[in-house]
Parts: C-alpha cells; structure tokens; sequence
C-alpha cells in the first residue's frame, strides 16, 4: 500500500486520471490524500467529486476556499463566481449526495500510521499544531451542525487578521477559516494578508510567506498544503511541502508519493485566467 499527495485539482478530472495512470495508482490499496479546492475553475468538478467520494476511507481531503464556496452556493448563500464551472454539480441528481459529504471534511488531517498533516492553505504562524487541531475541530463541527449554513453565510471578511486565543464566536471562526483555506502572506506581526497572490520571488515590501514565520518543530508532523499556485511547489522550509503547481492555470498537477518521495508531474491545459 502506497501514500500519494496530490495538489489542488479545481475540476481538472482528466489530468488526474492520468497522473494517477503515470504513478500505478491502486484504488483498491493506495490512499489518495487531497489539499482541497477539488472544484472550480476547471471543466470536470462534477467527476472530481464523484471519483475522490467513491474511494471512500481511501481517499482523504481537505476543504480548500474553493469548496467552501460551492458549499455557500447551494446553500443559497453566495452566487456562483463567473470564471466557476460548478452548474453540474449543482443540478446533479447526486448532489445532495456529493455536497453532504463535502460539508463533513476536515480542515486539517492527520494521518494515524505516519507523521503527516495536510491542509489546504497553511498553518497560523501564531498557532502551535496543538492550537490548529482544536481550531479545525471547531469550525469542522461547527459546519456540519444546523448552524453550518449561518456560517457559510458569514464566513466572507478579511477581518480579523490577527489571532487572538480571547477571540470569541465569529471573529474566530473567520479567522480560523481564513488560515486553513485562504492564507499566503503574513505581515511581520504575524497577521494575515489577502490581497497579493504573487510568488514569493516578486516584489512583495513588507510580506513574508506563512512559512517562513513557523518555527521548525521536529517534533510536528510532516505539513502538505496547496493554494498557493504561485509557488509552483517551490517552498524550502524542512517539512513543509507545497504541491499546487497550478493545474487549472495551464501549468502542472503533482503528486507526490510519500514512501519513496518520489514526484510526479503532468502537464495541464489552460482552463482559467484570472
């Protein structure tokens, strides 16, 4: 049996069939971890949902803004953005299907055999793995109780920035929502920034890439995330590996085998354009 971590596929079904065809994926005996956005922009996000839900306990996923947003759209909450291709999924006959069990993934997974944790954007700087784990329970619960759809409504504000234990009731979960699914740049203080996208070689006064304001702690888990397509997997901080390297945008999907570390890229299509 064999550990993969594959990036963000945002509806590029195609392309993951195929990579998963180049590393001799075995849906009978592999596990399939995901960094989330499984839907979007892309031409498929209907067959991603449905390919990643019939693996079952094989596949493991996180929620990405992405899906988070697709939530809030059937939900009634929020239109469905221009550039998303999500009306399939929304009119499927398995939707109620598909969307109840998006709603009941994590933000934060961690294996039980090996020492790896797997999140969509990254972790707080200010949190600890300890503090991420309670927060991601939090907001985890929080999503599939009657109060879920009231907070998908919510859930859209840049504010607060800044995490603070005493922080209470929306602010917190906006924060913690923030961190998991949206979070690139920090500030020096350690408060989030939303508004640059680039790649941490461009010019960028005054903001520092999550990552490198997380103490390394050996004792933590191994951390895969996505998001940031910017990167293009490049992230040079021990243990911390970066895996969207921009599928949608025409560039590459990867997946990364964790037994042997090998890596694996396919070209994409250009689907999107900002």
């Amino acid at each position: 049996m064999a550990l993969y971590c594959v990036g963000d596929i945002q509806g590029c079904y195609d392309e993951l069939c195929r990579l998963l065809d180049m590393a001799a994926f075995d849906p009978a005996n592999d596990e399939l971890w995901l960094t989330g956005d499984l839907v979007a922009r892309g031409p498929k996000s209907l067959e991603v949902l449905r390919f990643v839900h019939g693996l079952g306990s094989q596949a493991t996923t996180v929620l990405g803004n992405h899906d988070l947003h697709l939530l809030a759209t059937a939900a009634g909450y929020a239109k469905p953005k221009k550039k998303d291709k999500v009306e399939a999924i929304l009119n499927a006959p398995d939707a109620e299907v598909l969307l109840d069990w998006l709603r009941h993934q994590p933000l934060l997974a961690e294996h039980a055999q090996v020492p790896l944790a797997m999140c969509h954007a990254g972790l707080s700087p200010q949190w600890d793995m300890a503090t991420a784990r309670c927060c991601a329970r939090e907001v985890e619960a929080l999503l599939r109780s009657d109060q879920g759809n009231w907070l998908l409504c919510h859930m859209y504000a840049n504010d607060p920035a800044q995490w603070d234990e005493r922080l209470t009731g929306l602010p917190r979960w906006r924060y913690i929502i923030n961190a998991f699914t949206r979070m690139r740049f920090c500030l020096p203080d350690g408060s989030l920034d939303f508004h640059s996208k680039v790649s941490p070689q461009q010019p960028h006064p005054g903001l520092i890439p999550w990552f490198e304001q997380r103490p390394t702690d050996s004792s933590e888990p191994e951390l895969v995330f996505g998001h940031w397509a910017a990167l293009m997997g490049q992230c040079d901080r021990p243990r911390i590996l970066a895996l969207d390297t921009g599928c949608v945008w025409g560039n590459q999907l990867t997946l990364w085998r964790y037994d042997d570390r090998a890596m694996f890229s396919l070209g994409c299509p250009l689907y999107a354009r900002d």
